[in-house]
């Protein structure tokens, strides 16, 4: 079906515009901006002036298929993402069992398929078992849908083996996904070093243990080449050495969660463990440097890192709870908070959100523009509210902006032309 989207305001990452006029959709793809009227026989939808934009692709995803179906399934991380105008999911293979072999792959990309609204695409253990000794199939993983390569928040201490497999990614053209910490000093660590947590007696570690990965890790891809993506950068003390690796021409991009940008470690109050993440909540100032490096594009992508607890795990002592929080249907009212704060322009946020993770991944998807995919999120970024995590359409409710008053509402969500979620009127 034919669909004449008629007054919105179209953002446009790649131009850094926001206009307003009218899209047609046509055969899943994007058929053309400004049409002046409507075709033959085209359903017409009123946008009513709000903002229609690349649908977002949000990179780091857990979901608890295989093994953890009680925490989140594809189905319900899909109904999620549709309400949050997530229209693409990366997943990560931090699952029970890893996602290390073709058939595991191949399992899930079946599953996710046939229970999902939403398009997801898998990234694959970099070693087996994500324990860090042996690389894995990478070659075979690629040609059964591998989108990239990861051992999530396990870090590969072995160099030895962490060089031969980005030498092995290298001459595949693989992606690989590094997460920036030196495990040593951050085992056990619920929080980041400074008077915050010496007062509330809980185990934290130092800022620098996230630069000393960084740095480990960007040795190795100067020697091998590698294409290579920090998942999360979190302290003003890791942006110089991405500064220089991008400087020096290595094939380097970074991400941060939506929570690092929009929270510090003040936040966790009393103990609150929904507030317990990895890597830990940071300082107001590294939020700020954080937000500067996104809007500079020093750091390329915004992901929400969904990570679903049930509430069994969340219920515990802070030191012993499980780290993470959902973030699928948050990410863009949680997002928006930095728009309407002055910190960043919609153009800026989505370039983040939607254009910049797609065209690392290699998808068609996150422009603006005519013949790409028709993958579009309707909202308005100015309807308040007040979060119920209850509403949540995740299994597990475990959001820190649980009572928070938020901005943002989405309207309707489209994945290739076809509307996978509209608001209640």
């Amino acid at each position: 079906m034919t669909l004449f989207l008629e007054n919105a305001r179209i953002i446009d990452p790649e131009g850094d515009t926001v206009t307003t006029g009218n899209v047609i959709i046509d055969a899943g793809q994007i058929a053309a901006i400004g049409a002046a009227s409507a075709p033959k026989g085209a359903q017409v939808i009123d946008c009513g002036g709000a903002c229609l934009a690349p649908g977002i692709v949000d990179w780091g995803v857990k979901i608890g298929e295989p093994g953890e179906r009680h925490k989140e399934s594809f189905r319900s991380a899909g109904l999620a993402a549709a309400a949050g105008g997530v229209t693409t999911i990366i997943a990560r293979p931090d699952t029970t069992p890893a996602i290390d072999t073709p058939e595991v792959l191949e399992f899930v990309t079946r599953r996710a398929a046939e229970a999902s609204p939403v398009r997801i695409r898998h990234m694959a253990a970099l070693t087996k078992g994500r324990d860090g000794r042996e690389m894995t199939e990478i070659g075979f993983l690629l040609d059964a849908g591998a989108i990239a390569f990861t051992d999530a928040a396990r870090v590969t201490t072995d160099a030895k083996v962490l060089s031969r497999a980005l030498t092995y990614a290298r001459s595949l053209g693989a992606l690989v996904i590094g997460h920036p910490q030196e495990p040593g000093l951050s085992k056990g660590a619920s929080a980041t070093s400074g008077k915050f947590a010496s007062l509330r007696g809980i185990p934290a570690v130092h800022p620098m243990a996230e630069r000393i990965g960084l740095d480990r890790d960007l040795g190795l891809i100067e020697m091998t080449g590698a294409r290579y993506h920090a998942d999360q950068i979190t302290t003003a003390r890791s942006l110089p050495a991405l500064e220089r690796a991008k400087a020096n021409g290595l094939d380097v991009t970074a991400g941060v969660s939506i929570h690092h940008l929009t929270l510090n470690e003040f936040d966790v109050g009393d103990y609150r463990t929904f507030f317990k993440l990895t890597p830990p909540l940071r300082s107001e100032d590294d939020r700020l440097a954080m937000i500067d490096a996104v809007a500079s594009g020093l750091i390329d992508v915004i992901g929400s890192f969904h990570t679903p607890a049930d509430e069994e795990s969340k219920r515990l002592p802070f030191e012993d709870a499980a780290s993470g929080a959902v973030g699928l249907q948050t990410l863009l009212p949680a997002s928006l908070r930095l728009f309407h704060a002055g910190q960043l322009t919609l153009p800026q946020l989505f370039r983040a959100l939607s254009l910049n993770p797609a065209r690392r991944l290699g998808l068609p998807q996150g422009r603006m523009a005519e013949g790409a995919p028709a993958d579009l999120v309707l909202f308005n970024p100015d309807t308040p509210f007040m979060l119920d995590r209850f509403t949540l359409a995740s299994k597990s409710k475990n959001t820190p902006f649980d009572g928070a008053r938020m901005e943002g509402k989405v309207l309707s969500t489209f994945v290739a032309g076809h509307q996978v979620y509209g608001a209640a009127s």
